[in-house]
Formats: structure tokens, C-alpha cells, sequence
């Protein structure tokens, strides 16, 4: 199965890009430099670099507006999308995050390159040789980002990393019933639903009929921790479970661990005791 890398370890990748280039460039630069500019030409890549980079980053951060609030409906659309689509947007935010760090710094040292044009000491061609490789550095991680937010599989890709968080040794142990499992999530459901509907319909009766709309289980089991109705320990057991149910649905692996399978069991009794 194809991985993904942590947006941690994206960060990290391309820090790790742009140190190697900057250090491999200047000391080539200040030993047997392969080009020579003059302040005509340092100005004029320079102040290019930066507009082109200023642009693309306006226009990618348009785009990612647009295919964000497109998360967000999917996300109002279909209550089983919740947990993938949070999960979704914290990653995007955090790779936009670094993107816009890096597009600063870039245009700082552009801004550094310019102001040194002149000088022509060892400092100077250090921060030129940064500064594009900066701008290089970028550009793929801007590139990356893009790739990131209009991909296809991202919702399946989501999923499957939620199962692995909420079930991780479902290949390690014995395999599970997965029928088993979905019962008993059905039956946990159906609790849910009965004994949070008070709650449903109060929420209901304060908004307009033009925009009512179903309660999702794991906001009706919130509110039932926060009535004080289950425990904590509970709450958590089951927002699990809906976690886990809900990445199944939308692409991730059809298998369940002989654990979870138990849990579900065990979850199903202190939930009908509790209620």
C-alpha cells in the first residue's frame, strides 16, 4: 500500500533540499562560480523572481480557498466525511503554513540579493546563491502543495491513515468479523440516535426548517458526554468506533482487528447500561 509522508516530514524533506542546495551553490559560487552576474542581471532575476513567486503564490492560495469551502460542503453533504475532511484540512493547513513561511523568506532573500548586488564580497554571493535556491525550494513545495490539495484519492487516502490510527493491528492479529463489528456499531447507533434524539430536536426547533438537517452520531454522543449521560472514557471508545465505521465506508481497507471486533462488544454493553 502507497504511504504518505506526515506534513512534518514534508517540512523537514524540503528544509533538508534547500540547506544542501544553498551550501552545495555557494561553495561552488565562491570557489568556481559557473556564472557571473552583473548588477544589471542580479536586478533583474532577482525582482522577476520575486513577482513570479508573489503571483504564483496569490493564485494558489485562491485555488486552495476554492477546494477548501468544496471540502467543507462534502463535508455538510454527507456526516460520514466529518473525521476524514477535519483530518484533511489540519494537513493542508499546516503544508500552506509552511509554504507561506518559505515564500517570505524567499522574498527576503531576494530582497537581501538586490541590496547586494554591489558589494561583490563573500556574504554577497552567498545570499544570491541562497536566495535562488530558495526560489527553487519553493516553487516544488508549492508545486507539492498544489498536487496535495487537488488529488483525487485524498478522501480515501484520509481514511486509510484514520484506520491505521484507530486500528493498527488489524494485520498483526487475527482478523475480525467485520459483520460482528458493523452489528454492533449499528446496534451503539441506534442507541445513540434514541437516546440523543431530545437533544436533535431541540437543536432542531431553533433553527429554520430551510436549514434543518440531521445530527451527526458523533455530535449526538458529544452531547450526551456533555449532559453527563456517558463517561468520558466512553465517549472517546466511541467516536472511535464512528471514526473507524466511517473510513471503511469511504476507501479504507474492509478489515477489522479481533480487538476492535471485542471492543465494539464491550463498548455496545457499557453504552446500554449507561442508557
Amino acid at each position: 500500500m502507497q504511504t504518505f509522508w506526515a506534513p512534518s516530514k514534508i517540512i523537514v524533506f524540503f528544509c533538508i533540499a534547500f540547506s544542501i542546495l544553498a551550501v552545495t551553490t555557494s561553495y561552488l559560487g565562491t570557489r568556481n562560480p559557473v556564472l557571473v552576474l552583473n548588477e544589471n542581471q542580479i536586478l533583474y532575476l532577482f525582482s522577476t523572481s520575486a513577482q513570479v513567486l508573489a503571483g504564483v503564490y496569490g493564485l494558489t492560495l485562491t485555488g486552495f480557498i476554492f477546494f477548501r469551502n468544496e471540502l467543507s460542503r462534502e463535508e455538510i453533504e454527507d456526516e460520514t466525511l466529518v473525521d476524514a475532511v477535519e483530518s484533511l484540512k489540519s494537513r493542508y493547513f499546516t503544508l500552506l503554513v509552511f509554504v507561506t513561511v518559505s515564500s517570505v523568506v524567499t522574498l527576503l532573500l531576494s530582497n537581501l540579493a538586490i541590496s547586494y548586488e554591489s558589494s561583490g564580497t563573500l556574504l554577497g554571493t552567498i545570499i544570491i546563491n541562497s536566495a535562488q535556491c530558495a526560489f527553487i525550494t519553493t516553487l516544488l513545495a508549492v508545486t507539492y502543495f498544489i498536487f496535495e490539495v487537488i488529488s483525487p484519492k485524498r478522501i480515501e487516502r484520509e481514511s486509510r491513515k484514520l484506520q491505521n490510527q484507530v486500528d493498527p493491528s488489524r494485520k498483526e492479529t487475527d482478523r475480525g468479523s467485520l459483520e460482528e463489528f458493523l452489528k454492533n456499531y449499528n446496534q451503539i447507533e441506534e442507541i445513540i440516535s434514541t437516546n440523543g434524539s431530545k437533544y436533535q430536536m431541540a437543536t432542531i426547533s431553533v433553527s429554520s426548517s430551510k436549514h434543518r438537517r440531521h445530527i451527526s452520531n458523533a455530535k449526538l454522543s458529544e452531547m450526551l458526554f456533555r449532559n453527563e449521560k456517558i463517561s468520558e472514557s466512553l465517549y472517546v471508545k466511541i467516536r472511535d468506533l464512528i471514526t473507524l465505521r466511517n473510513s471503511i465506508i469511504h476507501g479504507a481497507e474492509p478489515v477489522v482487528s479481533e480487538q476492535i471486533v471485542r471492543d465494539s462488544s464491550i463498548i455496545l454493553d457499557e453504552l446500554s447500561k449507561a442508557l
